[in-house]
């Protein structure tokens, strides 16, 4: 019933106003009150199946996934699984909407990712039920409301969606990802100590910009990787605006269990810190270690920098994989 899948429906009612509509017993309620939709309606229940003559389909209620009505719809014949939201991806499709015939399928896989992380994650456990509930279907096709359809690999799009809904709780990657923000270049300067120290200990590391990079290309990043490095200013007591709006959707994403380090530059007073420890809270992210310093940073300032980097590094590279 999300929009982006139904916004159709009125329009699809004035030209098949006889179409009955199916879905499950919450979709009869959001029909109403998305669209005041209430005639040639059914409900159709988890299992229940329906003869279209040559064709049989099969309901199977998904609940949450991403949405508390979420149904999929399993064609018998060519054992195609209409997935709605589940196994989906963002990504242009050129050319092609079939895995066997893209090219670059390193690409949509990063961007399934990335749908995942942005869509799909904070429902990590309807998930895993989902997958669970449908093993034993003989799936040849997936054919997701969003990216690819999957012909000849399916089962890599559904391994792919365990993995990443068993990050929500268990064991992530050993990598780091960095998210910095800077005002007056102080902080980035640091920044590039920083990851030159991670770096020296041969830890995988993602350098976003807060202020340049859209957040749903750095919640992926996040959701896989073990360890968070923070580089951010304070900004009128506060942390750095661009950064805190970052670990704001973060934290409703459920981006759970991370260790973190923070570094930063400040003027007169501290103060982000303080606040970045209390936007982690929620999300169980353990602070583990921290460097402040005033104005610009000095040689000296930068040496420490690249040790607080590998520090933390030789830290992620022992907890992560």
């Amino acid at each position: 019933m999300e929009p982006d899948h139904t916004g159709v429906l009125r329009t699809l009612r004035r030209i098949a106003p006889g179409a009955i509509i199916l879905g499950s017993p919450k979709t009869k309620a959001m029909l109403e009150s998305f669209y005041g939709v209430t005639e040639n309606v059914r409900v159709v229940e988890d299992g229940e199946t329906l003869s279209l003559g040559r064709r049989t389909l099969q309901f199977f209620s998904t609940p949450f996934v991403h949405w508390p009505e979420t149904m999929m719809t399993y064609e018998t014949t060519h054992r195609i699984l209409f997935s709605c939201d589940a196994f989906g991806g963002y990504g242009a499709l050129s050319g092609t909407i079939f895995d066997d015939e893209c090219t670059g399928l390193d690409f949509y896989q990063k961007e399934s990712l990335r749908y995942y992380v942005n869509i799909v994650a904070k429902f990590s456990k309807p998930v895993l039920k989902a997958i669970e509930k449908l093993a034993d279907v003989p799936v040849e096709i997936i054919a997701p409301s969003h990216g690819l359809i999957w012909r000849e690999q399916p089962q890599l799009i559904v391994d792919l969606y365990q993995k990443w809904a068993e990050y929500a709780t268990g064991q992530t990657e050993a990598g780091i990802t960095l998210i910095y923000g800077s005002m007056y270049g102080n902080t980035e300067a640091m920044m590039n100590a920083v990851a030159q120290g991670i770096s020296r200990v041969g830890v995988p590391v993602e350098i976003f910009d807060a202020a340049r990079t859209d957040v749903s290309y750095i919640l992926p990043s996040l959701w896989t990787k073990a360890g968070v490095m923070v580089g951010a200013p304070t900004y009128e007591g506060t942390l750095f605006p661009p950064v805190a709006q970052v670990l704001e959707m973060a934290v409703l994403k459920r981006v759970l269990n991370k260790k973190v380090a923070m570094f930063g530059s400040y003027g007169w007073s501290g103060g982000a810190l303080r606040h970045l420890k209390k936007m982690i809270e929620p999300v169980k992210w353990e602070l583990v270690d921290s460097f402040e310093f005033v104005g610009k940073p000095t040689e000296e300032d930068l040496k420490k920098g690249e040790e607080f980097g590998a520090r933390f590094g030789e830290l992620i590279s022992r907890i992560g994989g």
